[in-house]
């Protein structure tokens, strides 16, 4: 199975060159790839013992397969494949699927790291593959935001290198395990390189900037998959470390609460999944155990809603509240915007019910908090009026946020429904991992707390505007947040 494994990781990158050099294979490669990490990591989510290999003893290279790997395994391999079923047909040429393999197989191999320096290498190489597929339109728009996605992304690793190298310094091994005995100052800089890679608490405040003004399919690997590389050794610090646990959790509850609080008030709805994408980091890093999980739901559903996000006729929601919608992708918007608000019969129920099964007394309000400010968010999405098939044809990211701009759609109607059908039919199916939350008493609370985001809503929320400031976003404030996070790190780590 080492072998396999090994093999598994280089797939990626040697599908990669062999797009590059036939571009005729550019879509049927990326597909297979994704269905053998599929494979791979459902194995490991579901039956495989965990794999421990260390190839180059103390100075790296460890790696650590095990369910958690798995559930982000999976997710990645899910959310490429319908990233390229819904670009199927487009204009997209063979650069494109180079990067997205590339990607995700950083990304996978992020996911079965276990020494910090590995971890390192594959998230610069994730970021300079981000920086191309946010960049691929060549617009100055598209440019100037992957320029400084990739400088925030480069500057937060310079922490994070530092601390690695302290964290060898002080135990001759640059293991995860070796951040047990490290020194305060180690610890405070890999946590800032994690959490402002992965879009978390005040670090992510370069996140709505970057997911929003992407191209949706770019969007929906970015929400998906590619934060997760920040949480996902941070999630695996604290199930290794249970002094590292509470740091964590803390971490993941002021996320939360974080990320819905700007969603609520946002009128544009690529900014409010991309908010609702620092919140919901939050759900994964609140209950580490279970955070796998929680990860593959979320990433099947933000996703979907960024690639619906891409047929909208407009950004706008008072655009769209007086426009109505087709009837067809309402349907789909609101089958998304029910599993995120932990509907029933949707695999985000049961991510819902686990996490707060997982989480300390001290974190419960502050998450059932998060979890109603999801449900009010997402009433914008699903009490939007739709009928018959109006703005078909329309693609948003040809828009502006004042309002539909009329251009055809990007590839045809076949590439976005299968993207929906793996999607959306994942989060069917991954309510297999969790049938055991479907109890009276685990289905009554996320049923009320949904209607009383609902209520909230419609008697409150949607009466009421409140501009919310940006000066915090704007590039030359993003490096102060970083001081700040470092500042409010070494006051954790030494209490």
């Amino acid at each position: 199975m080492a072998t396999l494994t090994l093999i598994w990781i280089a797939l990626p990158l040697f599908a990669g060159f062999v797009i590059y050099l036939l571009p005729k294979l550019s879509l049927v490669l990326p597909l297979l790839v994704s269905v053998v990490s599929l494979g791979y990591g459902l194995c490991h989510a579901l039956y495989l013992e965990p794999i421990s290999l260390n190839l180059v003893d103390s100075f790296g290279v460890s790696l650590l397969v095990d369910p958690l790997s798995g559930f982000f395994i999976l997710t990645n391999a899910v959310v490429t494949a319908a990233v390229i079923l819904y670009c199927w047909s487009s204009d997209k040429n063979s650069f494109f699927y180079t990067q997205v393999i590339i990607l995700h197989g950083s990304v996978n191999s992020v996911f079965v790291c276990a020494d910090l320096i590995s971890v390192y290498v594959a998230l610069e190489v994730i970021g300079i593959a981000a920086f191309l597929l946010i960049a691929y339109p060549r617009t100055e728009r598209s440019i100037w935001v992957g320029l400084r996605y990739l400088f925030v992304s480069n500057t937060a690793m310079l922490f994070y290198l530092l601390g690695a190298v302290l964290v060898y310094q002080a135990n001759r091994s640059f293991a995860f395990t070796a951040l047990e005995n490290a020194p305060v100052e180690a610890i405070a800089l890999i946590f800032l390189g994690l959490l402002t890679k992965g879009g978390i608490f005040v670090s992510g405040l370069w996140l709505p900037v970057t997911h929003a003004e992407s191209d949706s399919s770019v969007s929906a690997l970015l929400s998906g998959v590619v934060v997760k590389t920040g949480v996902f050794p941070l999630v695996r610090f604290a199930l290794m470390l249970p002094d590292i646990n509470l740091i964590v959790r803390l971490f993941g509850v002021l996320t939360a609460l974080f990320g819905v609080g700007f969603a609520v008030f946002a009128k544009d709805t690529k900014r409010i999944l991309a908010f609702h994408t620092v919140s919901q980091l939050g759900f994964i890093m609140a209950a580490p155990a279970v955070g796998g999980f929680y990860a593959l739901t979320h990433g099947l559903v933000k996703s979907a809603l960024f690639l619906i996000a891409g047929r909208l006729p407009s950004r706008d929601l008072k655009v769209l509240k007086k426009n109505p919608i087709s009837t067809s992708l309402w349907v789909v918007l609101a089958i998304a915007s029910f599993s995120i608000s932990g509907f029933p019969l949707l695999s985000g129920f049961g991510a819902k019910v686990l996490t707060t099964k997982n989480l300390l007394p001290w974190q419960v309000i502050g998450m059932n908090i998060a979890a109603l400010g999801t449900a009010i968010s997402f009433a914008k999405f699903i009490f939007l009026p739709h009928a018959g098939d109006v703005n078909k044809g329309v693609n948003k990211d040809k828009l502006s946020v004042s309002g539909p701009v009329a251009g055809p759609v990007t590839g045809p109607e076949i590439g976005f429904w299968l993207s929906m059908a793996v999607l959306l039919g994942g989060l069917v199916m991954a309510n297999v991992f969790y049938y055991e939350a479907y109890s009276i008493k685990n289905v009554v609370k996320p049923v009320v707390t949904i209607g009383l985001g609902w209520l909230a809503y419609l008697l409150i929320f949607q009466k009421i505007s409140v501009k919310v400031p940006r000066a915090a976003e704007q590039f030359d404030h993003l490096l102060g947040s970083m001081s700040l996070m470092l500042v409010l790190l070494f006051w954790l780590v030494l209490a």
